[in-house]
């Protein structure tokens, strides 16, 4: 009797443990959006584009020409209120993403991005840091800055070693410094060798120390090193890269008045294109992201917008999985099964 016990123990034991893993394996790779609407909600599709949830921001949108309306790290996802002048800060659990908390912007909020333990917040006219702790992300900056340009033209901001990198469409691509800690500190400061024909620097993604930064209305991307521009590649036959994506070797642009995706090589200080139309678009593309072999892009055409989600495949090949659409909406990003 006193061995059916055992055993009966053990089974239960190598049960449970066994549906653990599977309940893990359930978690699906996700891609969320923002409405952008006066009542703000976060829209989170599966990878074949099929909304899942509809969870209220507790903000305001209208954002613009921007692009980093949303990012993630780990299971928190960071969602700007443009409107009302605050950041949502959704934690994901097995059952969805749930609003933990509303933080206030020192100006209204274009870009968020995620790196050293940090929330970083490009508004309009200032960028600011947040630091996160267990509990979640600190409501008060721990350090703010003034933009170079502080006109409203603010675009994307993205996280380096030391600095972010910022980019104001009034023709500014700018770094700030970061304190030992990573807090901003100082004042934003041109870099250097910018082209003589900039036009409208846009979007941006960094890797390392390196930042692709788009020059759109010149139909150029170039690559920021050490504060200074290094090189510039021309987006050849398809205008205005406007937003850009990176992941392993990869590097994809969306072209707004071409409506397309680019694909180029980035290694080193090359940027070499490889196909000018790796696919087409509904419409104009306002983001793109690109993670966990897939590449997901908003685009707007008239009062909706499209959120196309292709696959990608070892040669970089660009296949659609599903297309949604949708009201006009802001941001968008790829959140892995396993983050």
């Amino acid at each position: 009797m006193k061995s059916f016990y055992y055993v009966s123990a053990l089974a239960l034991l190598l049960g449970t443990a066994s549906t653990l893993p599977a309940q893990n394996q359930d978690r699906q790779t996700l891609v969320v959006t923002a409405s952008n609407a006066a009542t703000n909600q976060l829209l989170v599709y599966d990878a074949s584009g099929i909304l899942t949830q509809t969870v209220a921001t507790g903000g305001e949108g209208g954002a613009s020409g921007n692009s980093g309306g949303i990012a993630s790290w780990r299971d928190q996802l960071a969602v700007v209120n443009f409107g009302s002048q605050s950041v949502s800060i959704f934690q994901r659990s097995n059952d969805g993403f749930e609003l933990k908390q509303v933080i206030p912007t020192a100006s209204s909020p274009l870009s968020v991005a995620f790196g050293h333990n940090h929330l970083y917040v490009l508004g309009t006219t200032k960028v600011e840091s947040h630091q996160i702790f267990d509990y979640g992300v600190a409501s008060s900056p721990d350090g703010i800055a003034m933009l170079f340009k502080a006109d409203g033209s603010a675009a994307q901001v993205g996280v380096l070693g030391t600095q972010l990198i910022i980019s104001e469409k009034s023709n500014a691509i700018e770094t700030v410094d970061l304190t030992a800690d990573k807090a901003v500190t100082g004042a934003a400061t041109l870099v250097q060798n910018i082209p003589a024909n900039v036009s409208a620097p846009f979007g941006l993604v960094t890797r390392g120390n390196d930042a692709y930064v788009t020059i759109a209305h010149a139909d150029e991307i170039s690559l920021v090193r050490r504060d200074a521009v290094v090189t510039v590649t021309g987006s050849g036959t398809q205008h205005a890269p406007c937003w850009v994506a990176l992941d392993g070797p990869y590097l994809f642009s969306s072209n707004s008045p071409s409506k397309s995706i680019s694909r180029y090589l980035a290694y080193g200080n090359k940027i070499v294109q490889q196909a000018a139309v790796a696919a087409t678009l509904n419409g104009s593309p306002t983001d793109i992201a690109y993670k966990a072999g897939l590449v997901a892009v908003i685009d707007g055409a008239g009062t909706v917008s499209h959120l196309s989600i292709f696959k990608v495949d070892g040669d970089g090949n660009l296949n659609l999985a599903g297309v949604a659409t949708t009201p006009r909406t802001n941001g968008v990003a790829i959140i892995p099964g396993d983050d």
